[in-house]
């Protein structure tokens, strides 16, 4: 029984970790910016697209394997650094005062030009570089193979839900966030540059989005439809936790990795279905989400 156990508790946990980087992006990107970017899987598949791209160039080089695995990193703060501030000014800034639906429309207006530019840029073509999970090889523990990739994504997703935490809770800047999150009004009354703090928040989101994409592709690749189809689980997850809610995303990010994995072990036909018929069940006993709850809306 147990051997049947782990292994399914460490997929279910390493799928988990993948989740959670797109999805405590998207909900860190609603809570300060009051948007739903549903451009947010795009930068996913970005993030996925650069880090194999980067890995496939260092082999080819000649170059040390283990580079690859900074790269990984490298490849998602390039994604934010080149994304973030500049749709975040040049696009979702022109939308704060409009209306959600105008929102929504905007931000699909992106996901389809950055799908397009994708496929411009990097072809039609499925890309896999498992280079780092290859250097990390297995573990076997009780006639069990576990790979250590895996070991070490749940590993990172746990340090970046803390450095989460932290980063909020204690930096000068995280203060200033919270400070916005809690009453925009307010704080650009008290002086707070919320510009600035709404360019910080989205880069971070878009770095999250980046960092799950090229943290995924070790394992699963990247190929085109891949942002669509993160998205739509990304929106699950948020929906499940409670949008604007870090721990919320974390947990529902297990929540949702472990009824998916068991659907594909014991009902492969539930697996696609499988994340949202928890949503379905997780809304209709709270509308709000796990750890959301109702709040007065002014019109």
């Amino acid at each position: 029984m147990l051997q049947s156990i782990i292994p399914l508790a460490v997929d279910a946990l390493a799928n988990a970790a993948l989740i959670f980087f797109v999805a405590v992006g998207l909900t860190l990107v609603f809570s300060v910016l009051r948007i739903l970017n549903v451009a947010h899987g795009s930068l996913y598949s970005i993030g996925a697209y650069v880090a194999a791209s980067v890995g496939m160039w260092i082999i080819a080089a000649g170059l040390p394997a283990w580079l690859t695995f900074p790269a990984l990193l490298l490849s998602a703060a390039f994604v934010a650094l080149l994304f973030g501030p500049l749709i975040e000014k040049l696009l979702v800034r022109w939308t704060y005062d409009k209306s959600e639906a105008v929102q929504v429309l905007v931000t699909f207006a992106l996901f389809l030009i950055l799908e397009d530019l994708q496929r411009m840029v990097f072809g039609v073509q499925s890309v896999y570089q498992d280079t780092p999970m290859a250097l990390l090889g297995i573990t076997q523990l009780g006639g069990i193979v576990y790979l250590n990739y895996q070991l070490l994504l749940i590993a990172f997703a746990i340090i970046v839900l803390i450095a989460l935490k932290v980063f909020i809770a204690y930096s000068r800047t995280g203060k200033l966030l919270a400070a916005v999150v809690e009453d925009r009004e307010v704080s650009q009354a008290m002086g707070i540059d919320t510009g600035k703090m709404f360019v910080i928040a989205f880069t971070i989101g878009v770095f999250l989005a980046a960092l799950g994409g090229a943290l995924a592709t070790p394992t699963s690749g990247v190929s085109p439809g891949l942002g669509a189809e993160t998205m739509v689980l990304a929106f699950a997850v948020a929906a499940v936790g409670g949008l604007g809610q870090v721990e919320g995303a974390a947990l529902a990010s297990i929540i949702v990795a472990v009824a998916k994995v068991l659907a594909i072990y014991f009902a492969p036909a539930l697996d696609a279905v499988a994340p949202y018929l928890v949503m379905l069940v997780v809304l209709i006993v709270r509308p709000y989400g796990l750890f959301g709850s109702g709040a007065t809306r002014r019109i």
